[in-house]
């Protein structure tokens, strides 16, 4: 991509009405742009790096069996009041339709996936079945805060799976733990499990939070045992396993996953047929990511005072290619879109800094903002030494790269 044609800018100023950091650094950048208070469009960067963050998810959902499906966004009353949450749901969005019909804005899936299931499983040999999506998700929030960590609409992944037995599910749910470290990790993120009140799902649940100094959540964790609990069933000041002394941290919820039993089926009558020819309530768990909740987590825990620092397997673009002096030497604009093209032939995403009409320390500032994982300078410098400088984002000093070097000094990370 060349960056005059990229449909976003940089902003130099910081939005007077965004107190959140990652808020703050993605419309500078132009990877979001805010409509209005907990609702932003997602600009091509940021786009891409939800699309990056997706296809991770995705690919670690299916190695433990999850099936993507799409749910609808729109549901009918009835199927919450059900379940007693049309009332009982307090971020709900509700409407009415034609003919005075209410509807509700998909804050959660149970009351869709539930009745979808209980067409297709009739037995035990149905089971267990594992459904996901990756959807945008509606909450009345009354005081949208801290930017995409705490939206009115935001992309979530949320999975849920069916089973024949609580020992079934509780197998199954030690899969999701490994499978959501490895997402987080991948996404750049080092998280603690902790344990948690349930809300309007459960009694109780997990959370994955990354502990960081910007976060919205209180954790009381113990460095004996490494126990962590969410402040909201925090009791006592020592650990309940070991007695060891509690500290506290502030973090940030990047997933939960509940252990649902079989409410939802009691609610929808979600019933199999055992081995015995006996009915049986299926038994349900629920696994949420929220998409764009982990990208702004990312932010707040990966930048510095220029800007933003992406993981390199989130990053937009791969490098960030500047040329300097180009508008007045051949050889430094040749060379330049040389390795352009070169570097997109090897199918390395590269941001091409091909503006003429701004100086190098916009450029490098610009850069900075943007956050990418390597960035890539040619000049009359490096030329004169066959090679190009090249610093990663995240550390201070840069080097000079032989040309024919480059491609395996990037593949070395």
């Amino acid at each position: 991509m060349k960056q005059t044609k990229l449909f976003s800018k940089t902003k130099k100023e910081t939005p007077p009405d965004e107190a959140s950091l990652n808020a703050q650094l993605l419309l500078r950048a132009g990877y979001i742009d805010k409509l209005m208070a907990g609702v932003y469009t997602y600009l091509p960067l940021g786009l891409q790096v939800l699309s990056n963050i997706q296809d991770i998810v995705r690919e670690e959902m299916n190695k433990i069996g999850g099936q993507e499906i799409l749910m609808p966004a729109l549901s009918p009353k009835s199927n919450w009041q059900k379940t007693g949450r049309w009332e009982g749901f307090d971020v709900l969005f509700k409407l009415k339709g034609s003919g005075d019909k209410e509807y509700a804005l998909g804050a959660s899936h149970e009351e869709v996936v539930t009745p979808l299931v209980d067409k297709y499983v009739n037995s035990y040999r149905d089971l267990p079945v594992s459904l996901y999506q990756i959807q945008t998700k509606f909450r009345d929030e009354p005081r949208p805060k801290s930017g995409l960590l705490r939206g009115r609409e935001f992309s979530m992944k949320d999975l849920y799976s069916f089973h024949r037995d609580q020992a079934d599910l509780d197998k199954y749910y030690e899969k999701f733990i490994t499978a959501y470290k490895k997402i987080f990790s991948r996404c750049g993120l080092d998280v603690k499990l902790v344990k948690a009140s349930g809300g309007t799902f459960s009694k109780f649940s997990d959370e994955f939070q990354v502990f960081t100094p910007y976060g919205e959540d209180i954790v009381f964790s113990c460095s004996k045992c490494d126990l962590h609990q969410n402040k909201e069933i925090f009791a006592g000041d020592k650990c309940p396993n070991c007695q060891g002394k509690l500290e506290k941290n502030k973090a940030i919820e990047v997933g939960n996953i509940f252990k649902l039993g079989s409410k939802y089926a009691k609610d929808f009558n979600l019933t199999y047929t055992d081995e015995k020819g006996q009915e049986q309530d299926v038994i349900m768990g629920c696994y949420g990511i929220g998409i764009s909740r982990l990208l702004g987590a990312v932010v707040e825990v990966h930048h510095d005072k220029a800007g933003i620092i992406w993981p390199t397997n989130i990053a937009p673009f791969r490098v960030h290619l500047i040329p300097i002096g180009a508008d007045k030497n051949q050889e430094i604009q040749a060379t330049a879109t040389d390795l352009y093209k070169s570097l997109q032939e090897k199918n390395i995403g590269v941001l091409y800094d091909d503006r003429v009409d701004i100086g190098v320390g916009q450029k490098f500032a610009d850069a900075d903002l943007l956050g990418l994982p390597v960035r890539l300078v040619i000049s009359e410098k490096t030329i004169a030494r066959g090679g190009c400088e090249v610093k990663k984002r995240a550390e201070k000093e840069a080097k000079i790269v032989l040309l024919d070097k480059l491609t395996e000094y990037l593949s070395e990370g």
